[in-house]
């Protein structure tokens, strides 16, 4: 299946002013791309924006097709402007609601869409009754501003960036902010029909309860693996995430708000974020009044339970030849995720020195993207300039989420962060165990840790620090959640298992773009098998060149 993209400007009106964005097809969100599982996609990316860029393709596991996998200087270097690129890759062994976006700086604030794939089988292969309709609700966030600006200001000063101007369902506000009544999302229904809402977190910094006021949901699948039903009034999704849900339109006909408000896992001591509320309308056809649509009762902004709620309760739907929990572990690590601080370097001049920059750091390591040589060139060439070290464990126990490591001037070195390029290499094959651990420094946050190209079982789930005593009685080896992308609690911890099972190098960071820009991040080096369908093959002959 062959479909292009063309990445270039596009001029919108939203917030009451008129602003030029990077955008894919004249489109914001972008394309849907709707394919089969099976399918080979060819995607012709031609860059005719001023700036570099790169796709990635959120969840598709990249069998031996790693060089379209997409981060900047990760598997390849970005498309430059008046370049192109054409990414190919099957999407095979998965189904679902996935998503795309850009993965150079702050341009997937407006470069993105989703990337449905359904059963071979048609609708008669869905593990539950085909629905009537579907709709795409993917959430998103809106700066006023250049987002490359607003990166590269943040950076200047060694502060986190200015906090969005709105949030958004499919391009749009929704009429709570100015000069926004006609740039409000509109789902007509169709009382006692079942609407399947494909819901995707696009936003770079926001995490979501999403309701629709007068109506429940049945939660199916997250991250395109099908799920147990799960009854809920309301979903919680964190960036990188999707939500497969069913609605029924069973309410008394009349407009109804859907709305989406942040789930502010740091509280009100954390930094600035927008507080604001993105709404659409979910409007019954038989009713042709324009009457004030009914707003939903949205959780509180520090609604810690209620997102742990909705996090911990999904399991697995386990159906015949699914992988299973593997049981021998090969590599276990324990790998601290959160804030720190960096020394402030030159280029950064109105930076405080005396405090330094912020930073964010895996085992107190701050990720730093090469400058040269993507990670994949090395690997493919077997060439030894970066180092494959990456620690084990973090270089010092501590009690990791203790707010009285930011106050206590004995702990205070455990703040600084090591800027450096550290990657984890695995044997292929290799089962790999992960407890991500959250720290209090620089303020405890919820992370959504996102894994390029492997699903993971999520065995368990908590708060405060990792015990492994406690924890391992209370792993689910039958049928946890399957992710490719966990909200870490705030405070807390999870732990994940997978199969390294592909060949190349594959990111790890947080979904938060201003964390990945803050070193929370990391890279598996996925060694070669022995075996022909275990070795990466060679890049495609229109790879860009650095």
């Amino acid at each position: 299946l062959l479909f292009v993209f063309q990445v270039g400007n596009l001029t919108l009106t939203r917030l009451c002013e008129e602003r030029v964005v990077t955008a894919v097809n004249g489109q914001m969100p972008g394309p849907t791309i709707d394919v089969n599982e099976g399918d080979t996609l060819v995607v012709h990316a031609i860059n005719e924006s001023p700036t570099n860029m790169t796709i990635h393709w959120h969840g598709v596991y990249q069998r031996l097709s790693a060089w379209a996998d997409g981060p900047n200087m990760v598997t390849q270097c970005s498309v430059r402007p008046g370049n192109n690129y054409t990414y190919r890759f099957n999407v095979t062994g998965q189904e679902g609601t996935l998503w795309w976006h850009a993965h150079f700086s702050l341009l997937r604030v407006t470069v993105y869409g989703a990337l449905i794939i359904r059963p071979r089988g048609g609708a008669a292969a869905l593990p539950f009754s085909p629905p009537d309709y579907e709709a795409n609700i993917l959430l998103g966030e809106w700066w006023n501003a250049n987002p490359i600006d607003v990166l590269n200001a943040a950076y200047v000063t060694g502060s986190a960036p200015n906090v969005s101007d709105a949030f958004t369902i499919n391009g749009q506000p929704g009429d709570l902010y100015n000069c926004s009544k006609k740039h409000t999302y509109k789902l007509e229904v169709v009382s006692g029909k079942t609407y399947w809402l494909r819901i995707i977190n696009a936003a770079v910094n926001g995490q979501f309860f999403f309701k629709v006021a007068g109506h429940n949901f049945t939660v199916v699948a997250v991250d395109a693996t099908y799920t147990k039903p799960y009854e809920t009034d309301v979903v919680v999704i964190a960036p990188g995430q999707t939500v497969d849900a069913l609605m029924v339109a069973n309410a008394a006909p009349g407009n109804y708000y859907m709305a989406a408000r942040p789930y502010i896992s740091a509280g009100p001591e954390g930094p600035p974020v927008d507080l604001s509320t993105t709404t659409g309308i979910v409007k019954y056809a038989s009713v042709n009044s324009s009457s004030a649509p009914l707003m939903p009762a949205l959780p509180g902004l520090y609604d810690t339970p209620t997102a742990h709620r909705f996090y911990t309760n999904l399991t697995a739907l386990v159906r015949p030849g699914d992988p299973t929990v593997p049981l021998a572990v090969d590599e276990e690590m324990f790998v601290t995720i959160g804030s720190g601080i960096v020394p402030c370097s030159p280029p950064q001049f109105l930076c405080n020195k005396t405090t330094g920059s912020a930073s964010a750091s895996m085992n107190n390591v701050s990720f730093v993207f090469p400058p040269t040589t993507p990670f994949l060139v090395a690997h493919y060439n077997n060439l030894s300039i970066y180092k494959t070290d990456f620690p084990d464990n973090p270089p010092v126990f501590f009690d990791f989420t203790n707010p009285a490591v930011n106050t206590d001037p004995a702990l205070r070195p455990l703040r600084n962060t090591v800027q450096d390029i550290r990657l984890k290499k695995v044997k292929y094959n290799a089962t790999v165990e992960i407890v991500l651990q959250n720290t209090a420094i620089e303020g405890a946050e919820n992370h959504p840790i996102h894994l390029h190209s492997f699903n993971f079982f999520v065995l368990a789930q908590g708060f405060g620090n990792y015990n492994a005593t406690a924890a391992v009685s209370s792993f689910n080896l039958v049928d946890p959640q399957v992710r490719n992308t966990i909200a870490v609690p705030a405070g807390g911890w999870a732990v994940i298992r997978f199969v390294a099972n592909n060949p190349g190098v594959w990111f790890m960071h947080c979904h938060f773009d201003i964390h990945l820009a803050l070193g929370l991040g990391t890279a598996f080096w996925v060694e070669n098998g022995n075996t022909p369908d275990s070795i990466l093959p060679p890049p495609p002959p229109d790879y860009p060149t650095c």
